[in-house]
């Protein structure tokens, strides 16, 4: 059997390398959608994934995924790439449309000009696009509501991507995933900003931690898990769309009783300040997925529970941060 071929965007994010790890382990050659020849990221990416060959390409720019994709010959593509901090969308709204909606789109034109019959393509569809929910828990059949500039791009991606399978029969697949998290987390999302404060207050390297809204409710998952799932959509006989999720609720609070304690500490409340400027201009509050329909169709199902994911941030960040200090 020849060895199959996957393009992966953003593959320098937290999805991006836990995918490649997995389809690298399933005997696949691995291409990983790089920016710029002088991308900051490129070094570290190299030294994490060494058997991943970085290509040269931008969603913004069509004519480099054409390139990208001929260069490639890809079996399947999976679309991770996006400006994914829901904060950061509201300051810069343009930028987040044409990367995270427009392109997608111009990922699947060009893989309608390169090879529509060959290529399997994944979008990282998104949670956010639920926004203000109208119902709980959410499916694949409850209405979109965004509530940012990113939940709005996602909103785009995810009908553009139903629209080419259905117009031109290329086998295109949303996965609609719930907030995942692990240790590989970018710094400046919640969870991940509170594993690092803990770790650096524990180590008396700060003495305190800002925040936003507190009471905000999410279905946080582990992103090893769910890139399992992102595979499992593509091996299918037909293409369809996915909620990804565990099925549980926790909210900010929780996330902070958990890490605390990991590290010996009870009462967080001398350690943790409120600002308003980490509110959203438009608030989510709750969002919980039933993934009934991965469950049954795709036998997926999550492995790592939400006390072990904040376990395994904060034990990570301990390490990290009291490396970097010497203890």
């Amino acid at each position: 059997m020849p060895e199959m071929r996957a393009l992966v965007t953003g593959i320098t994010g937290q999805d991006g390398t836990y995918l490649a790890e997995l389809l690298l382990d399933k005997g696949y050659e691995v291409f990983g959608l790089l920016r710029g020849q002088n991308n900051p990221k490129r070094a570290s990416i190299e030294s994490m994934l060494p058997k991943v060959e970085l290509v040269e390409g931008d969603l913004t720019d069509m004519s480099s995924l054409i390139a990208a994709l001929e260069m490639c010959q890809p079996d399947e593509v999976y679309n991770l790439g996006a400006i994914s901090f829901v904060k950061l969308s509201f300051n810069q709204p343009e930028l987040t449309g044409n990367v995270t909606g427009l392109g997608a789109l111009r990922l699947l034109e060009a893989i309608r000009i390169v090879a529509p019959d060959r290529i399997k393509f994944y979008q990282a569809s998104s949670s956010e696009m639920f926004g203000k929910v109208r119902e709980v828990p959410q499916n694949e059949l409850t209405p979109f509501h965004p509530r940012s500039p990113y939940g709005v791009a996602k909103v785009y991606a995810h009908h553009v991507t139903v629209n080419y399978r259905e117009s031109y029969g290329i086998y295109a697949c949303s996965g609609i995933c719930f907030n995942h998290e692990s240790e590989r987390r970018g710094i400046e999302f919640v969870t991940r900003k509170i594993s690092n404060a803990v770790a650096r207050i524990t180590l008396g390297l700060q003495d305190h931690l800002v925040l936003g809204n507190l009471d905000a409710e999410r279905d946080w998952g582990y992103a090893g898990d769910f890139v399992e799932a992102m595979w499992l959509m593509l091996q299918q006989p037909e293409p369809d769309d996915y909620v990804v999720a565990t099925g549980e609720t926790h909210s900010v609070r929780e996330f902070l009783d958990l890490a605390f304690r990991e590290a010996g500490i009870d009462d967080w409340s001398g350690y943790v300040r409120q600002d308003e400027r980490f509110l959203r201009p438009a608030e989510v509050d709750q969002l919980v997925g039933d993934a009934s329909k991965a469950r049954a169709k795709l036998g997926w199902q999550p492995k790592v529970g939400f006390p072990e994911l904040v376990a395994r941030m904060v034990a990570h960040d301990l390490e990290e941060e009291g490396r970097k200090v010497g203890k």
